[in-house]
């Protein structure tokens, strides 16, 4: 596994939009505070071309424009590290228009997003043999104040952080819009893990533990990478079978049905074979049951034959805050008493 260096003190922080930009509303003001608060703690910036675009069918431009800004921008010497402007919907297009071969050939960088940058985070790892962070957008880093969780992803990006701790709060409903760009978390539900050994639930008491090698995304976009040119999980599982890995999931606009529905298409193709355990993170539909089933045994059903540990609803995803991990590390993964910790090792 190859790991890029850290940001350093006064470096270079590159943006780009392989999925979709800050073009619009509350993004645009958002990013625009963000590069103020990034300027301010001494960085430089390097915006790519598609940041303050809106002209592709769900993400900033066209799939070749897209792909070309994150191939030159990672390849760039001008930029010490990456951030994704935001999420969006079609960056499988982008994909297609990625030089990984030339990537592979660049010194490693790290790259920083979630949800639909699934499509990059997760192709590094597997595809580049290379370390990612799914962690915030760039937007994000525009609230005022800043949430506890974007001071943690800043100093897993300089070096200054390798274990990680759950969050007491999370937000359940956005209160961010056009009026409010600069609004923090909404934090109003308190963190309530929910811990299995295969079937079983455990109770808070009990420890659960895992270690293994981290890598996942988004559900909604691993299963359309699934069985694909650019599905290369049978190769990194069998590189890193020794080690194991530990997969962390989490859905943004699947149903429980579509959860359950992408379980099974992920157990039956192969991807868990070598799995250590599970992390799930609160999906867009957490609370929510159709036909009786919730996203619990939409999880727990389709993966309890593995009988390793499942941890769900921890802070990774589309309920922020959200835990920076990085992909492709070795990790020790903890969860006791409704506190959960995650200890990386860049091995």
């Amino acid at each position: 596994m190859r790991y890029p260096e850290f940001l350093p003190v006064n470096g270079t922080i590159g943006f780009v939009a392989p999925s979709f930009g800050c073009a619009t509303e509350p993004y645009y003001t958002a990013f625009l505070n963000a590069q103020k608060k990034f300027k301010e703690m001494g960085y430089k910036l390097d915006l790519g071309p598609n940041c303050y675009e809106a002209k592709g069918i769900g993400i900033s431009n066209t799939p070749q424009a897209c792909g070309k800004e994150l191939t030159d921008y990672y390849c760039s010497v001008d930029n010490d590290i990456l951030i994704s402007c935001g999420g969006g919907e079609m960056m499988c297009e982008t994909v297609n228009h990625i030089d990984f071969e030339k990537i592979k050939k660049a010194k490693p960088k790290w790259f920083m997003g979630y949800s639909d940058n699934t499509n990059f985070v997760f192709l590094q790892t597997t595809i580049g043999d290379t370390a990612a962070v799914y962690g915030p957008c760039a937007g994000t880093f525009g609230m005022e104040p800043w949430h506890e969780s974007l001071a943690d992803t800043m100093e897993v990006l300089t070096g200054k952080r390798t274990e990680l701790h759950s969050y007491p709060l999370w937000e359940k409903d956005d209160l961010k819009d056009e009026g409010n760009p600069y609004v923090p978390y909404n934090t109003t539900e308190p963190l309530k893990l929910v811990c299995y050994h295969g079937e079983h639930e455990l109770q808070a008491d009990e420890e659960v533990m895992m270690e293994g090698r981290l890598v996942g995304g988004c559900v909604d976009c691993l299963v359309t990478l699934l069985g694909t040119q650019f599905d290369h999980v049978e190769s990194f599982q069998d590189r890193y079978k020794e080690d194991g890995i530990i997969w962390f999931l989490e859905c943004c606009d699947f149903n429980t049905m579509g959860i359950r529905r992408a379980m099974w298409q992920m157990k039956n193709a192969g991807w868990f074979r070598y799995t250590k355990g599970f992390l799930i993170g609160r999906p867009g539909c957490i609370g929510e049951d159709m036909m009786g089933l919730d996203h619990y045994h939409a999880v727990v059903d389709i993966l309890k034959d593995f009988n390793v540990p499942i941890i769900m609803d921890a802070d990774i995803g589309h309920h922020p805050p959200m835990m920076p991990l990085v992909s492709g590390s070795m990790a020790r993964v903890t969860a006791k008493e409704n506190e959960l910790m995650v200890a990386m090792k860049y091995v």
